[in-house]
């Protein structure tokens, strides 16, 4: 982004529109998947038959062209747990040298993996044991991998301490450094946090996540570990290991969603011997299509549009009310029951002379979100006093999924003047809240209506029902 910028900077022209970041920030994620990914899949995989193989399947998996695609943390550490495991492999087999050069780019990979998702030493912590008889053998490795290691951690906890605090300097940033992965880990650990993002079973990642990740694939390799001479190959599998290891160690954590267990997608996908069948075809091709479709095009779908719309809907909404032209215009916009929306999509705020203020309320109840409306809408002006544009108050947005049932109190006019009513002002079709499904209280089919029916990601203006 910062690239990007800087080019426009020296061109002479203003800042790059969102749209084309946006796209951009995708074509890189896109490249680094195309290259490194299946560059880590050839280094995995020995047999080249083997590796053919994987790769299509790999390729043809809706993970790869949707979830990879996306600027997710989680898109990021597939591409450095695979290349975590492609270095532990060349280390281990490279029983005559000390491989210093090699572990000081895992180090490197461990870093940054930490930094970027606390969840990553998951995914490496059984496979990297089998260093420790490397480091017994080689003690300058040892020396290597925790010496750049800890170098490159003061450098990202440096990097991290300026930008979160740009006023920062280097005295601050050693008395009082941000620890992001510390950070993270005491949100998480904290189960009233994880309950406003969702609670799951244990078993949710097993049963539920890793079937909607590899599907048919899923019961290829369940089938496949019936036999006792798979499970033997597979334990002595460092990519199995890793997939299977890591899933166990996330389970135990109560929120769990399918995006967490993206990097266990081509370490599993390349342990699978599938024969010619035509009936694991056809499956494998139906099961990609609609999930690439749905979760592609659909699912939290209208974010990203809203997100990009929200100036032009945010400027006519004060145009309508005969705000001021030149008076710089202040709004808060309530994202409820979405993914968090990127802020950076807004674009620069000097360029729209407006003051937005996001706020993610994340999947808080109902009523919760009906007080924060309360505390932030003003009440109705006093006729006698001076006229409201001359002191503005920040209008007041809510974004959230048009099958929140709970919002159709506040889209009509309520009998009392003082009450809160919501005027819909934009509407985004291609968007489904999945994670609204909820069949054990609503029902199998009502659910489906409610979710499917009821599809699109609107914008409503809030405001009291009784002012003029």
């Amino acid at each position: 982004m910062n690239l990007l910028k800087g080019f426009y900077t020296e061109s002479g022209t203003l800042n790059p529109p969102p749209e084309l970041v946006y796209y951009v920030l995708r074509g890189v994620m896109f490249l680094l998947s195309f290259v490194l990914e299946d560059w880590a899949v050839y280094e995995l995989v020995p047999l080249p038959r083997h590796r053919r193989a994987t790769v299509v399947l790999v390729a043809s998996s809706y993970v790869t062209w949707t979830y990879q695609t996306h600027t997710f943390s989680n898109s990021i550490e597939t591409l450095l747990v695979a290349w975590g495991l492609v270095l532990i492999q060349r280390i281990v087999d490279n029983k005559r040298r000390s491989s210093i050069f090699a572990c000081a780019v895992l180090s490197l990979i461990a870093v940054v993996g930490v930094f970027n998702r606390i969840t990553f030493p998951a995914f490496l912590l059984v496979p990297g044991l089998r260093l420790l008889a490397h480091f017994w053998r080689k003690p300058f490795s040892l020396l290597s991998f925790a010496g750049f290691g800890l170098f490159f951690f003061c450098i990202a906890v440096l990097v991290d301490t300026t930008f979160y605090n740009p006023s920062a300097s280097l005295w601050d940033a050693v008395h009082a450094p941000i620890i992001t992965p510390l950070n993270n880990l005491l949100y998480n650990s904290d189960k009233s946090n994880l309950a406003l993002h969702g609670l799951h079973p244990r078993y949710h990642h097993f049963l539920v996540n890793l079937p909607q990740l590899l599907g048919p694939a899923y019961v290829a390799i369940v089938l496949s570990l019936s036999k006792s001479k798979a499970i033997q190959s597979s334990l002595k599998n460092i990519r199995a290991v890793s997939a299977i290891s890591a899933t166990a160690m996330l389970s135990l954590f109560p929120h769990q969603e399918p995006r967490f267990l993206l990097p266990c997608v081509p370490l599993l996908l390349s342990c699978l011997r599938v024969r010619k069948s035509r009936l694991f075809l056809a499956a494998w091709v139906i099961f990609n299509a609609a999930l690439g479709f749905l979760m592609g095009v659909y699912h939290q779908g209208g974010v990203v549009p809203t997100q990009l719309a929200i100036p032009s809907i945010v400027s006519d909404s004060f145009f309508e009310a005969g705000a001021i032209d030149n008076a710089q215009k202040s709004a808060t916009i309530l994202w409820w029951k979405t993914y968090s929306p990127p802020l950076w999509l807004l674009g620069e705020s000097t360029s729209t002379q407006l003051d937005i203020e996001t706020r993610d309320l994340m999947g808080i109840s109902g009523p919760e979100m009906a007080n924060e409306l309360e505390k932030l809408v003003p009440q109705c002006p006093n006729p006698d006093e001076s006229n409201s544009v001359d002191h503005p108050e920040r209008s007041v947005f809510v974004v959230a999924p048009k099958s929140a049932t709970f919002l159709d109190r506040y889209t009509h006019p309520s009998p009392d003047n003082s009450g809160l009513t919501l005027h819909e002002l934009w509407t985004w079709r291609k968007h489904l809240n999945l994670d609204d499904l909820d069949f054990g209280t609503d029902g199998i089919f009502p659910t489906l209506n409610r979710v499917i029916g009821r599809r699109g990601l609107s914008v409503w203006a809030a405001r009291r029902s009784g002012c003029v």
